[in-house]
């Protein structure tokens, strides 16, 4: 216990909020049972000790000032420069490195730095560093596209993290062509005057073929590939074996009217529902989701290979499962008209959908129906030409009992935020050929609310118990970030009170819905939020305003849920109350479990970015020259980012192509402004921009407008300095003049 609140002392304290702060205080905030106190007592002590922590008088708790040497892992950037990422956290943070003070590090690699005092800012010193030892290199193997540069064959790393390119010979061996996307291990690092050197270790395709930049993501994510006979084997004898399976404690409610609702590609049912009145006029809702635990057993070697995957990974056109297809889309999935196994949780609801009973079964199911949430829209639209009178009353009755509950989660401070997500259209060869806004009837929110409520009820249930368990934690924000959002959304013109809490913002969202700062808005408050994580510490979940949260109602493809699976098996079976129990992991063992499978969902969501990105990009490299819809999605120093909506990916537009006038980035109106025009650029500004160039290996979009800010000597005006007095000539103006 005491290894797990040395991790979540650090990981509060990684926020650089309301520090210094008491001993008793934080662990008022990390919800510390009283029980547990000498515990958490004796992590800050020993955090003390190791130097990772500062403990003043009255225990106030505090980070330690910035060491003579930094160690970390260095994160390079385009421009050249970068930062050391400490291992150990300091009052200062991320320690920056100037481009002449990188050495020959790259980025991912393990450094030690030379902190510099570079003067104070807003009362605190700042530091730049200087890289002084690569401790252990991040990376040997890297993917990229071969190309040529004179005479000298060099592969170009793909991402945004590897600047410069690596000079390889024989690329002849393997039959590499120049544009293939090879993979390539380096043998000779860097230096101030040389590229690295590497070797060329496989040929994956064709830069810009589906297969092959499916085949890039999946090398340089270390995404998992085929299973292993060992667990295949284990996932076909579970398959052979299905129908023996003693199934006498088992509730059969065959009988019983369920469907399925999920997107038209799914193939993983993992989710059915049914829904009745009981002899008293309340609903009872059922929420019954495949019993993937029944097949997996603790420690086996599927159940090894789950823990390490985490969970799923979906791509655009591929699904990387974290269990065998014979189990994820096979005697697991909650197909129709088959039997399966499910674990049931029953929520009894009165008419405003406040909660008055939950129970729960393992249980056999048959799903009458698998339908998709445009089929569901329909049909509780009166559209039901087919469909069985028992399907459609139970979409109907679904619907209403779906509206109480949002209403009242609603009241209690759920949050929803509106930001539009895309579906990319491919064709057969895996080409992206256009983009539609995601399909987001309202059967989207009904099996949300469905699932939410599963999820709270099954983390209800083990608390009564008292026993650790992995939970689907969301702190609450940062004070820091919600001033940041306060400042921001008071340049758009909206008033808020003080205090940003759970309605302030409700209140917000609400007001700016359907206007054009709208976007904007919801991707402020996204990045003013925490990320929600895995972890056994009980601090609920701020954006769905719930105090009991865990994951439950995706076990084929979220490890987390599994888990949890196992302990509802405890709780049927009587055994809660027992110690002992090899299924009730240790908090150490369950913090080591969440951190991992909270990195792997990350790396989840970064893969698949990455994907829709390269696959957009190249279908944008053939668009040069073309106009599309774009909105100001954040304004810096050297230029403005814009979002594509429709297509889902971000651009950056020079300072210098706004048109002609000195542009200034001011960072408190959290615009660009003309000095002499006044014409200005605010985030959540709607725009039609032109296609200028696109770098799919580097990910680099470059965006000019399609009418220029300013254009005319007229509209440059007389503001300021004025145009053409001497020292006041507008720099861009000129560069302008002369590019025509």
């Amino acid at each position: 216990m005491e290894d797990v609140f040395k991790q979540q002392i650090l990981k509060f304290l990684s926020r650089r909020e309301q520090l210094p702060i008491k001993s008793v205080a934080l662990a008022g905030l990390l919800n510390v049972r009283e029980r547990d106190l000498p515990d958490f007592e004796a992590a800050v002590a020993e955090l003390a000790k190791q130097g990772k922590i500062d403990l003043g008088r009255g225990n106030q708790i505090d980070l330690p000032d910035m060491r003579s040497t930094v160690v970390g892992t260095f994160r390079a950037n385009p421009k050249g420069f970068g930062f050391v990422i400490p291992t150990d956290l300091n009052a200062h943070g991320d320690l920056f490195i100037g481009p002449s003070d990188c050495g020959d590090a790259m980025s991912g690699d393990m450094v030690a730095a030379r902190p510099m005092r570079k003067g104070y800012r807003k009362g605190e010193m700042r530091y730049n560093g200087v890289i002084v030892e690569i401790i252990t290199r991040g990376n040997t193997k890297l993917v990229g596209n071969l190309g040529k540069v004179g005479s000298q064959w060099v592969v170009q790393p793909d991402g945004k993290a590897f600047i410069n390119p690596i000079a390889v010979d024989d690329v002849t061996v393997k039959g590499a062509k120049a544009d293939d996307k090879v993979c390539v291990e380096i043998i000779r690092y860097p230096t101030e005057t040389s590229l690295a050197r590497g070797v060329i270790t496989e040929v994956l395709g064709r830069a810009g073929a589906y297969d092959t930049e499916i085949e890039a993501i999946r090398i340089q994510y270390s995404l998992p590939g085929e299973f292993g006979e060992e667990c295949l084997q284990q996932a076909r004898d579970a398959a052979g074996h299905f129908d023996s399976v003693d199934v006498s404690k088992r509730d059969d409610i065959t009988d019983d009217v369920l469907i399925t609702i999920d997107p038209p590609d799914a193939k993983d049912f993992d989710d059915a529902i049914s829904l009745r009145k009981n002899p008293d006029g309340n609903w009872v809702l059922g929420v019954h989701i495949a019993d993937v635990s029944t097949f997996v057993k603790m420690d086996s070697p599927l159940d090894i290979e789950a823990q390490n995957r985490g969970n799923s990974v979906y791509l655009p056109g591929k699904v990387i499962p974290m269990l065998p297809e014979i189990l994820s889309n096979g005697i697991c999935s909650l197909q129709p008209d088959q039997k399966r196994f499910a674990k049931s949780a029953y929520i009894t609801y009165d008419k405003r959908g406040n909660v008055l009973d939950r129970n729960y079964a393992n249980s056999i199911i048959k799903s009458r129906a698998r339908l998709t949430y445009t089929q569901a829209d329909e049909i509780i639209k009166g559209h039901a030409k087919g469909v069985t009178g028992e399907v459609v009353a139970l979409l109907k009755d679904m619907d209403d009992l779906a509206r109480a509950i949002e209403k009242r989660r609603t009241k209690n401070g759920m949050l929803h935020l509106d930001l539009p997500e895309t579906e990319l259209v491919m064709d057969e060869n895996g080409k992206v050929i256009d983009a539609n806004p995601a399909e987001n009837s309202y059967p989207h929110t009904i099996i949300e609310m469905f699932m939410v409520e599963a999820n709270e009820a099954v983390a209800s249930l083990m608390d009564r118990f008292n026993i650790p368990f992995i939970r689907r934690i969301h702190p609450e924000p940062d004070s820091s970030k919600m001033k940041d959002l306060g400042s921001f959304v008071k340049i758009c013109g909206i008033k808020l009170p003080r205090q940003l809490d759970r309605a302030a913002i409700q209140d917000l969202l609400e007001s700016v819905k359907g206007t054009g700062s709208s976007y904007a808005i919801n991707l402020h408050i996204l990045r003013s939020l925490q990320k929600a994580e895995y972890a056994p510490l009980h601090i609920g979940h701020f954006a769905l305003a719930s105090v009991h949260y865990a994951h439950f109602t995706s076990p084929i493809r979220r490890y987390a849920d599994l888990l949890l699976h196992r302990l509802l098996d405890c709780y049927l079976e009587h055994k809660l109350n027992m110690i002992g129990l090899e299924e009730v992991l240790p908090e150490v063992t369950l913090a080591e479990i969440g951190n991992h499978i909270s990195l792997t969902e990350q790396n989840a969501i970064n893969a698949e970015r990455e994907l829709k990105n390269v696959l957009v990009l190249e279908l944008f490299s053939e668009k040069v020259g073309e106009e599309i819809d774009c909105v100001v999605s954040g304004i810096t120093g050297f230029g403005i980012f814009v979002q594509c909506m429709k297509y889902g990916v971000e651009g950056l537009i020079e300072l210098a192509d706004l048109g002609l006038d000195e542009w200034k980035y001011d960072r408190r109106k959290q615009a660009v402004i003309g000095l002499h025009s006044g014409k200005s650029v605010h985030l959540g500004n709607e725009m039609k921009v032109r296609i200028l160039s696109v770098n799919v290996p580097a990910r680099q979009l470059s965006l000019g407008l399609s009418k220029p800010l300013v254009s005319t000597r007229e509209e440059y005006g007389n503001r300021g300095r004025g145009y053409g007095r001497g020292k006041g000539r507008n720099k861009g103006f000129r560069s302008r003049k002369r590019r025509r």
